[in-house]
């Protein structure tokens, strides 16, 4: 449990974050959400004293964070930034351990954490040996991610993690870090400017403007009984999206013809499909075709025609639940100019795929 009493936070006679009394229960998903300069990141930062308050105190289980230790508060938090901060020089694994090193944990307490951790991410465990670079933007987040979990710390912190990916990348990673959150029932604090974000990853909301806190509550009474004509706006985005049918799920608009190929095929019999096809893109199956990842063209041209599909692909594949209401794709496929979602059963077979033009019709007969 987080618990803010009085605190607040001024800079020079300016206020960055006003008095504020607020509790984060444990095992919570809590999402900072405001406008550039409204005091989310100086709340978050805090938390675990890389920026000390001005007045009140902040309370984690009961203990007063001022009477820890700085090092010692930090080693307790995990901590995760957009930049993400891994050292170059080191391998995945050093990376993933450095903080359980910093703890002087013996060789027994380490021994299988990272490879049960880079697993939970849905990396293979030979990416341990190798060095940040030969891992994609996306593949180096999911390390840091599994790096501010290493030490089991309960309380993790997220500064805007995922703003500088691509939209596919982006949207499988929240999906990955949701699942997480459930599983290891973590508390995490995650700070983002994107309102889709939070309301798709927060169990409650935590609403900023020019440092003050207007509304903190579950999505949804906040989406139900917003604060202000602040929160108004900053859910006008999703409100309007409320033409679309509420009862209309993705299962009911899918095509379920989708161009998918074998991990085991080789790259020559997978352009040949391409070409076939006349596609650009195949998404990528095991034998039971569970949703593996994707390749496309680009990739393909840059690699040795010997190779697998499995050597080459991409494993930062957004997809969504056949069960999922309709009018929550809606941003994914417009406003992230994705050319379709792959669709998955509740086992994560690939069922089928939803396009823009499936999309369209349905907008077309709403409006008629």
């Amino acid at each position: 449990m987080i618990e803010f009493s009085g605190v607040e936070k001024h800079y020079s006679g300016t206020s960055a974050v006003e008095k504020l009394d607020l509790t984060i229960e444990d095992n919570q998903f809590i999402c900072i959400i405001g406008t550039s300069g409204s005091g989310k990141t100086t709340l978050l930062r805090m938390i675990n004293r890389m920026i000390e308050p001005s007045a009140g105190d902040i309370r984690i289980n009961g203990v007063s964070t001022t009477s820890l230790n700085e090092d010692e508060l930090r080693r307790k938090i995990g901590y995760v930034i957009q930049n993400i901060g891994l050292f170059p020089h080191m391998s995945i694994r050093d990376n993933v351990m450095i903080v359980p090193k910093l703890l002087k944990w013996t060789d027994s307490q380490k021994n299988g954490i990272a490879e049960e951790l880079i697993q939970k991410v849905e990396l293979p465990l030979d990416y341990l040996e190798r060095k940040p670079k030969n891992l994609s933007g996306g593949q180096q987040q999911r390390i840091g991610v599994i790096r501010a979990l290493a030490a089991n710390q309960d309380i993790i912190l997220m500064d805007e993690p995922f703003g500088a990916l691509d939209p596919i990348t982006r949207e499988a990673l929240q999906e990955m870090i949701k699942k997480l959150q459930k599983e290891m029932k973590k508390t995490i604090v995650f700070v983002t400017h994107d309102i889709e974000e939070a309301l798709k990853l927060s169990d409650k909301m935590i609403i900023m403007d020019h440092g003050k806190v207007v509304q903190y509550d579950t999505t949804e009474v906040i989406l139900s009984q917003p604060a202000n004509e602040f929160v108004e706006e900053l859910l006008g985005k999703r409100k309007r999206q409320n033409f679309i049918g509420n009862d209309i799920r993705v299962g009911d608009l899918m095509a379920s013809q989708v161009e998918a190929v074998s991990l085991s095929q080789s790259i020559v019999a997978a352009i040949k499909q391409m070409t076939d096809k006349k596609v650009d893109t195949l998404l990528v199956v095991d034998d039971e075709r569970h949703l593996k990842g994707f390749i496309d063209i680009k990739s393909i041209n840059q690699v040795d025609k010997m190779k697998t599909v499995y050597e080459i692909m991409e494993t930062e594949t957004a997809s969504v639940n056949q069960n999922e209401k309709v009018k929550d794709v809606v941003e994914p496929l417009l406003s992230m100019a994705l050319k379709y979602l792959p669709v998955v059963d509740d086992e994560n077979h690939l069922v089928g795929i939803m396009t823009r033009s499936s999309l369209v019709s349905l907008i077309y007969e709403q409006l008629k």
